[in-house]
Parts: structure tokens; sequence; C-alpha cells
């Protein structure tokens, strides 16, 4: 495939029923960030694109939980959602909201296109019906006994006990979350996308040439669904809370929250056209040399590669995803995150709890993301990397880099004398890192690509160890000078090299040097700070976290929270 300078990057539209956790930010946020900003550093031209989903089941039974509005709930969350993001530094282009008249507009417009095309069918379907509130039930609004592990309170799509998929029909004893009393069946007819349609026409070729460039993970979901028979799927819902269905005789449904969520990245494009007076939005849909890259966790996998695809191609309008680097689950202190039971670690309290180390959490995020398995989060593991990476190693070279040349230079880059074999293997690792950080992270392994960053960190330590300036310059001080500088242009290559990565850190290393942020292309050199160039000292950049920090965040896990 012929490389492309136009990406449409998109993160999973997060629900606005709850806060931002660290799961969501290892599974899709931090990952897209890393791959956005370097891209940027590319040269390439990148949209990055994101929004609260705010239709569906999820919200309406947390409206009716708190006794709110729907609108009300998406309102709150939203809003903290946002915020949390911006606060973190996460760099979207664009933050939207399904629930924004642009959305609305253009979701309705897909149905009516699809729809006069003849791309929908109907079927009516006996449905689960409260009598009482005289309301159709989704899957989520009945609750009955497991029949795989006899919980009593397991819902209709799943068990939350033992994990297990359920139907509505499986549950013993089923009773409706809105009455209480048992449900009954009534039909009702509602538009379905035929999935078995497509499957033969461009699904199954489509999938079959991902393989080998697709992660495994997602290519092995694919093919199994595949594989299986794809079947119609329902679009529509009897809801009050969504997008109205736009056609007469259909009040009371709303297109169900799949068909309607992924459109949301291509309505919150079209509104960030308009907000920046930007013409021609439709380049990064429907321009076959943008690279649409959707950045999701694993329980989207198949809303990304097979139904939201199977949308666009029958617009017949739209490119569709190039790649889908779908993660895996991240665990917390080897337990599934749970929202139900307050075990997670919320992203904007995190924030509150230790201001000014987005970036320490980005980086231990970073070193564990589940890519290819569900991984494990734990505050022991936290402050390790904290203090004996961040601290030990990154840190520890960059204090030694600035200490050594204020003492020594009065911050001003020495000239390089002659160079040993010792300078030259160091200088050559620097020039090459680039190649390498590069070629990972334009193939989505980011915690590969950090380790390389911290190989680079660890040899500038290494190589200073080895050569003691502090020892040498007693006897030799024009040897130092040449250590000195080689030393310092690992300092400046790393002041470009972990923006991705951390981009708080080197945006104060680069502050060190005055320098401004180097296209990615630039980086294969020996030399970013030339001599007579001069060096400034900064607060240190991480600072060690006791274990009484530790010791708090692990009570918050265990302390009911609302």
């Amino acid at each position: 495939m012929a490389q492309s300078t136009r990406y449409t990057v998109t993160a999973a539209l997060p629900y606005a029923n709850g806060p931002i956790h660290i799961g969501h930010m290892a599974g899709v946020y931090v990952p897209a960030d890393i791959y956005v900003r370097f891209r940027r550093m590319r040269g390439d031209d990148v949209l990055f694109i994101c929004g609260s989903d705010e239709h569906g089941v999820a919200i309406t039974m947390k409206a009716r939980k708190e006794g709110v509005s729907p609108k009300e709930i998406v309102d709150r969350y939203h809003h903290q959602i946002k915020t949390s993001f911006e606060d973190f530094g996460i760099g979207f282009d664009h933050y939207s909201r399904t629930s924004s008249d642009r959305h609305r507009q253009l979701a309705q417009e897909f149905f009516k296109d699809l729809h006069d095309q003849c791309a929908f069918i109907e079927q009516s379907t006996d449905q689960f019906f409260d009598e009482r509130d005289q309301q159709f039930l989704a899957d989520q609004y009945i609750q009955g006994t497991c029949p795989k592990c006899g919980y009593e309170a397991a819902y209709g799509d799943q068990c939350e006990k033992c994990g297990s998929t359920l139907s509505p029909e499986e549950l013993i004893d089923p009773k409706s979350m809105l009455s209480g009393k048992p449900p009954v069946k009534r039909a009702t007819t509602h538009y379905f996308l035929p999935l078995d349609r497509y499957q033969n026409d461009f699904l199954n070729t489509g999938v079959e040439s991902s393989q080998g460039d697709w992660k495994p993970n997602v290519f092995g979901q694919c093919k199994s669904w595949l594989d299986q028979g794809l079947q119609p799927r329902a679009i529509t819902r009897d809801l009050s809370w969504g997008v109205p269905v736009p056609l007469p005789g259909n009040e009371g449904k709303v297109l169900y929250v799949w068909f309607d969520a992924p459109i949301g990245y291509i309505s919150a494009t079209a509104e960030w056209a308009d907000e920046h007076h930007i013409e021609n939005w439709e380049k990064y849909w429907q321009d076959a040399d943008t690279e649409l890259i959707h950045f999701i966790g694993k329980d989207n996998i198949v809303f990304h590669c097979i139904i939201f695809p199977a949308i666009l191609h029958a617009t017949g309008k739209y490119i569709l995803p190039t790649d889908v680097p779908a993660n895996e689950f991240l665990n917390l202190e080897g337990q599934k995150i749970s929202t139900s039971r307050n075990w997670a670690v919320w992203l904007h309290e995190y924030l509150e709890d230790f201001p000014g180390k987005a970036d320490v959490l980005r980086y231990v995020l970073t070193a564990n993301l589940p890519e290819n398995k569900d991984n494990d989060f734990t505050w022991a593991d936290f402050q390790n990397r904290n203090n004996g990476e961040l601290v030990g190693i990154l840190g520890n070279l960059v204090n030694r880099v600035l200490v050594l040349t204020d003492k020594y230079y009065g911050g001003i880059v020495p000239e390089p004398a002659e160079r040993t074999e010792s300078d030259q293997a160091m200088l050559s690792e620097l020039s090459q890192a680039s190649e390498r950080i590069g070629e990972r992270l334009a193939n989505y392994k980011f915690r590969d690509a950090l380790q390389e960053c911290m190989n680079l960190a660890r040899s500038g330590n290494k190589y200073l160890a080895d050569e003691e300036p502090w020892k040498v310059v007693k006897t030799d001080p024009i040897r130092v000078q040449t250590i000195m500088y080689t030393a310092i242009q690992v300092l400046g290559g790393l002041a470009q090299l972990l923006e991705p990565f951390l981009p708080d850190t080197a945006k104060a290393l680069r502050g060190s040097h005055n320098a401004t942020l180097m296209n990615w292309t630039e980086l294969g050199r020996e030399e970013f700070l030339p001599a007579g160039a001069t060096l400034s000292k900064i607060d240190l950049l991480f600072q060690k976290i006791e274990d009484e920090a530790m010791d708090a965040q692990r009570l918050k896990l265990q302390t009911e929270r609302s």
C-alpha cells in the first residue's frame, strides 16, 4: 500500500454514564495519542477525533436509578470526561457528543440515504414488554437468575458474576427492572441491516486481506464472526432517548446506539470543520488517499471491523478502515475493573491526587499496555516504575548532564575533542534510535517503542558511569569536553524522541536548551546541540513516590465510593 500523508484517527467514544478510568486510557486513549503525536512529528496531516457516546440503555438506566433525565446524566459526564482528557493532555482536534444537533442530522441522513437505497429490511419480532410501564425492555432492563452459575441478579445480556453472555430467554424467573414484575412477550417491528448481504460481497475479502497486517486478536475475532455466518442486525430500538427514526409511523423508535455512535466520528469531523472554517472535510472520510485508523478496545472490534464498514460500504461514499489496532483489557490489582463495584482508578481522581504527574501515569500505562493480551496495573508496579525508571534512570541522566554541564562549563555545550570508540558507539546508538522507535510506533508496538527510549537513557547513564567525567576532569579536562558533549547530545535526542510518550517531560527537556519540536525524519543524527549552545537547569522532572501515597490508593480501592 502506498504511504499516505493524511490520517483520520478516531478513538472510541466513551459512554457518558460515568467517568474515565485507567482501563479506558490503556485500552484506547493513551496509544491513540502516542500514535497521533508521532504522525504529526512525521509531518502527516492528521485529524484526531473523539466524543461522548450519549445514547443507549446504559444512559437511561443510570438516569432512572438517580431519578433524573438522561440529558442531566450526559451533560454531567460529558463535561467531566472532556475535562479529564484535556487535563491529561490527550490532543483531540475535536471532542464532540452524539446528542448534538449536527450529529442527529447526519445520523438521520445516513439512515434515510440507506433506506432510500433499500439497504434495510423490516422484521417483526417478539420482545419482552413491561405491562405496567407500557415499555419494551432492552436486555439490560431484565434481571433474573443466571442459568450457568445461579447468580440471582444477572442481566438479560450478561452475568456479571460468571461473565457468561446471555439472552433474556435464558434467565430463570426474569423480571423487569422497571416494575419488578415478570415481563410479557409482544410483537414489534424494526429495521435490520442485512449483514449477510455484504459478507461475500466485501467483508470476507476485506478481512482475509488484512491477515498479517491487522493485529492477530483483531483478525481472529473478525474471522470467527465471519466463519459463523453473519445475520441481520437490528438498527432501531423502542426507546425514548436517542436519535429518532426519521420516517413517519416510527414514533417511539430511535436508531440503535451501535448504528448512530460510529457516525459520531463523521459528525464530529463536520463540526470541527465548521468551527475552524475548513472546507472539504469530506476528504478525511471519502478520499482514497486518506488512511482511517480506529483505536478501540477489544469489546468494539466487531462494530468497527464488520458492522460500521458495512454501513460505510452501503453508502458508496466512504473509505473503509485501514487498521483497527484494538487492545485487550487492563485489569487492576489482579481483578477485572468494575465500575459498579468501584474497582477502578478514575482519571480525574488520579489527576487530583497526583498533580503534575500525568506523564507518570502515561509511562506506566504505556509500559503495561494490553496490546496482545490482558495485562495488569498495580500500585506497586506504578511506584517501582516511577522510582526505579523515571527517577532512577531518565531523571538521573537529565540531572547529571545538566548539573555537570553547569558546573564545568557554566551551562555552555563544550567543544568536543577527538572521539574514542565509546563516544562513537554512544552517538551511533543515538542516531539509530529514531528509526527503531519510529518503526515500532508505525506498527502500533508502543510498549516496545517506549522501551527503546528508555534503553537510550540507560545507555546514556552507563556511558557516564563508565567514563566518569567527575574523576577524569582532574587529570584530562579536554577528554571531559568530549564526554559531556556526547552526553548532552543524548539529552537533546531524548527531548525529541520522548514527545509521543511523555509530552510534558519532553517539553521541559526542550526548554532546558530552548529547542523546538523537530520533524521525526530529522532525528537520525548524532548532534542535537552544537558546541556553544546554552543549557539551563530545570526542576527535577520526577520525584520519588513514597509508600504512604500508595497505601492511600489501595485504601481508596477498598472504600465504597459514590
